[in-house]
């Protein structure tokens, strides 16, 4: 009975935060996961992104994470705008329209920590949101929020794949969710799409490849061999989600914070291009594009205008 009370007030608080869903599975070692990772990293997939070959161990043990653990909740919040920018100008990632998701969902999570300790009692856990070695798409999967499509983004059936995704790794038994079927079928939209060719093959991307990689974790110049391929997106990417049958599912979200700056939404060339770093500072204080940073942007604008 309190496995059943606490997963229903676990998946109320969910919902009364405002995720759009949410699935519980049972904290173990993710076998499946471990030779893929490995693999993935051994063909240098990941680029100059050297954190993510960090804590091998912990990606793919929650109990490293959270000692005890036993249940890992899975959240997931939409951030599909309702507007949309044009072609024609420097094009910036869906996800990075509003203020950075990062922010936004700790305090959620923050809040969702301290009202199970109020309402169950002594929970120790701890709250991720693409900040720590968390497996997120496996970890959703597993809990049947959707599957993990050929573009190796989580898809929910009914509702496309413009979500952020989250976790509570606690050590609190739960009634448990189970994964769902794959229903990419022989869709290969995505794979065709990739004006990078990152998608090596159905289900794995060669981050190092990819535009999101050029126009953010990339430090140094990108590639001349890239030119003419980068769709006029100037910081991430959002094509193998653009083309997505799944996605006709999507609805615009009602997270205000998630909300289109928009100052920073119809810049045209000329204008990123006179920007100082103090307006830049201005107008994206809040944003996710200060991952990239003003010179990142600045260079990202320079190749796109080069070719």
């Amino acid at each position: 009975m309190d496995k059943q009370r606490n997963t229903l007030l676990i998946k109320h608080e969910a919902a009364r935060l405002g995720f759009s869903f949410c699935g519980i599975s049972k904290a173990r070692f993710l076998e499946e996961e471990a030779p893929r990772l490995e693999n993935w990293l051994n063909q240098n997939m990941h680029g100059q992104m050297s954190y993510m070959a960090n804590h091998f161990d912990m990606r793919l043990n929650p109990a490293l994470l959270v000692p005890g653990a036993k249940s890992v909740v899975s959240l997931m919040l939409n951030y599909y705008p309702e507007e949309q920018q044009p072609d024609s100008i420097p094009k910036i990632s869906k996800y990075a329209y509003g203020e950075d998701y990062h922010k936004v969902i700790k305090r959620k999570l923050k809040e969702f920590i301290n009202t199970l300790k109020e309402k169950i009692g002594d929970v120790n856990g701890r709250a991720f949101v693409d900040s720590a070695p968390v497996l997120d798409r496996a970890w959703a999967k597993n809990s049947g929020l959707g599957w993990i499509g050929k573009n190796s983004n989580l898809i929910n059936k009914g509702a496309g794949s413009f979500f952020f995704l989250a976790e509570l790794i606690i050590d609190l038994e739960l009634e448990y969710d189970g994964p769902v079927k794959d229903y990419c079928g022989n869709c290969t939209r995505c794979i065709d799409a990739c004006p990078t060719d990152a998608i090596v093959e159905p289900f794995v991307v060669d981050g190092s490849r990819c535009i999101s990689y050029y126009t953010i974790e990339l430090r140094e110049a990108i590639p001349e061999s890239e030119k003419g391929k980068f769709n006029n997106m100037a910081f991430g990417c959002d094509i193998c989600q653009d083309v997505c049958p799944w996605n006709r599912f999507s609805k615009p979200t009602s997270v205000a914070e998630f909300s289109p700056n928009a100052e920073g939404l119809n810049l045209t060339e000329n204008d990123w291009e006179e920007m100082t770093e103090e307006v830049f500072g201005r107008v994206f204080t809040k944003s996710a594009l200060k991952r990239a940073g003003f010179n990142g942007i600045k260079r990202n604008i320079r190749f796109l205008k080069k070719n």
